[in-house]
């Protein structure tokens, strides 16, 4: 953990709002992007990322400065979005349902959307973090506190499903 960051948890631990804002700013940008990556746009992942950060905040004693707080941060919001997912099932408002079965897709992106939208949500942040962070195996198995090699393992059997589903093999 850098200095800077060191010494401004330290001081929102203390109470200082000034510092708890400085950090927010930081991490902010990420937590959005991560919450959009794995629940998609719009007001749920800025649901998830704000619920995200109330829940860092709250439990800001619990980070320990051995990893990056931002990674820390991200963690905390792949977790709230896994489960934001799994709360609310796989319910699609009709006018999107009805949009989507109207609308020609030469390109074949709205059948891969499809696709990752309907994996489990655990898979999916696997797949918003790979394909739509662009993170790299290494720092998934940092965010989700796993092995590279699990993490490798998991992207390779999301992927194979994701091909399966798309070339309509059964699985």
């Amino acid at each position: 953990m850098s200095d800077s960051i060191a010494a401004l948890v330290r001081r929102a631990r203390a109470g200082s709002d000034a510092a708890a804002a400085t950090l927010f700013d930081q991490v902010w940008p990420d937590v959005l992007r991560t919450a959009r990556a794995i629940v998609g746009n719009g007001g749920a992942a800025e649901d998830v990322a704000q619920d995200a950060m109330v829940k860092a905040f709250g439990r800001l004693d619990s980070y320990d400065g051995r990893g990056p707080f931002g990674a820390w941060a991200r963690r905390i919001v792949v977790n709230t979005a896994i489960n934001a997912l799994r709360g609310r099932g796989r319910v699609v408002p009709l006018t999107n349902a009805v949009a989507a079965a109207e609308a020609p897709d030469p390109s074949g992106a709205g059948a891969l959307a499809a696709a990752v939208r309907d994996l489990p949500p655990d898979r999916r942040a696997l797949v918003g973090l790979r394909f739509g962070l662009d993170l790299t195996p290494t720092e998934i198995a940092e965010v989700l506190d796993l092995p590279v090699g699990t993490v490798k393992s998991r992207l390779s059997r999301v992927l194979e499903q994701l091909r399966e589903t798309l070339e309509g093999v059964p699985r």
